[in-house]
C-alpha cells in the first residue's frame, strides 16, 4: 500500500462527501494504491451512514468515536494506516486533478528513503480566490511548515515514532514535522499541485494564538535562538493576520 489518505471529520458531511469525490483523481494513476481512512468524531449528522454505504470503496475504513480533538483523530488515523505515507487531506480539503502525476512521483522513491515529500497545494478563498501555496526548501521549517499540512506526504514509520503532541492546540502539525525533521528526516520536493483546502481553519480564526504555538515549537523542538523566534513571531503575525483579514472580507 503507498498511500493512507486520512480524514478526520466533525459535523461535516458536506465537506466528506466533497473529499470523498476527489480521491477519483487519485484513483486514476495507474499502479497507485491507496486507503481512504476516515477518522469521525460521532458526528450524529448522516457521515457514518454515507461511509456505511461506500461498501469499502477506496479501500474505505472508519471510525465513528469520540476524540480529545483534531490532533488526537489523527493519531488514531495514524495508528489505522497501512501505507508506506500518510497525507492528511481532512473533511472538505480535496486532491487537485494534478495528483495523479504527484502520486507517481512519490511511488518512484527509493523503498530507503523517508524523507517527508512535499507538494504544492492552493488556498480557497471562498469567493473564487485561489492562491497557490508553493513547497519551500526544507529549511524553512525553522521558521514555519516548508508546505501546506494537506501537501506533506509523511512516512507511517515516522509518524508512528512521532504522533501529534496534544500540548499544542493548534500548531502540532509543525510540532510533529520540527520532531521528524530533528530525528533526520529531511524534506524532499515533488512537482505538481496535490490539493485545495479552505481558509478559514483553525489557523486561520486562531492565528495569534496559532503564532505563539509556533514560536514554542522553535524554541523547543528547532533550538531556534530567542531573538530569531521572537522574529519570526512577529513576521508571522503580519503574514497569517493579512490572510485572516482577506478570509472575513469574503
Amino acid at each position: 500500500m503507498l498511500l493512507s489518505v486520512i480524514t478526520v471529520a466533525y459535523k461535516n458531511l458536506a465537506g466528506i462527501e466533497k473529499t470523498w469525490q476527489s480521491l477519483a483523481h487519485l484513483a486514476k494513476a495507474p499502479g497507485i494504491t491507496f486507503e481512504w481512512i476516515v477518522v469521525d468524531g460521532d458526528s450524529q449528522d448522516g457521515t457514518a451512514e454515507f461511509l456505511k454505504n461506500l461498501n469499502g470503496k477506496y479501500n474505505l475504513r472508519y471510525v465513528s468515536e469520540r476524540d480529545n480533538g483534531i490532533y488526537d483523530a489523527m493519531n488514531k488515523g495514524i495508528e489505522m494506516a497501512h501505507g508506506r505515507y500518510a497525507l492528511f487531506l481532512n473533511s472538505g480539503d480535496i486532491f487537485h486533478p494534478e495528483i495523479a502525476n504527484v502520486a507517481h512521483q512519490l511511488a518512484a522513491m527509493p523503498l530507503t528513503d523517508n524523507a517527508m515529500v512535499i507538494g504544492d497545494a492552493l488556498l480557497d478563498f471562498g469567493d473564487g480566490t485561489k492562491i497557490a501555496r508553493l513547497a519551500k526548501p526544507g529549511w524553512y521549517i525553522y521558521h514555519s511548515l516548508p508546505a501546506s499540512h494537506q501537501a506533506i506526504f509523511f512516512p507511517v514509520s515516522g509518524l508512528r515514532k512521532h504522533p501529534y503532541d496534544l500540548q499544542y492546540k493548534v500548531s502540532s502539525d509543525y510540532a510533529l514535522a520540527a520532531k521528524m525533521y530533528k530525528s533526520g528526516y529531511a524534506f524532499k520536493r515533488i512537482k505538481g499541485l496535490v490539493s485545495e483546502f479552505s481558509m478559514g481553519g483553525v489557523s486561520t480564526s486562531n492565528n495569534v494564538e496559532l503564532c505563539h504555538d509556533a514560536k514554542n515549537v522553535q524554541r523547543k523542538i528547532l533550538g531556534v535562538p530567542g531573538i530569531i523566534a521572537e522574529l519570526s513571531f512577529k513576521f508571522r503575525l503580519r503574514t497569517t493576520g493579512k490572510a485572516k483579514a482577506l478570509y472575513n472580507k469574503t
